[in-house]
């Protein structure tokens, strides 16, 4: 599956935009409006890495903090 990481299986997250418009009251306005909410997706940092796995070098999609954690062993 793609935009999944192999190693501990963090995805894409749902979550919202919020668009607002006027002057904050502490700068002197009326304050801040919502004119819209948006869906977006929060997308994992994830890199195509090259493992070996059982005497085999495979291609794997790891996020960075599991690369930088070192739970992969590089080919």
């Amino acid at each position: 599956m793609s935009r999944i990481c192999e190693i501990c299986g963090k995805g894409p997250v749902a979550g919202r935009t919020i668009a607002r418009r006027g002057l904050a009251k502490k700068k002197g306005g009326v304050g801040k409006k919502i004119t819209g909410v948006t869906k977006r997706r929060f997308l994992p940092n994830l890199q195509t890495i090259r493992v070996k796995q059982n005497g085999t070098v495979r291609r794997i999609k790891a996020c960075t903090s599991c690369i930088k954690a070192g739970k992969i062993k590089k080919a």
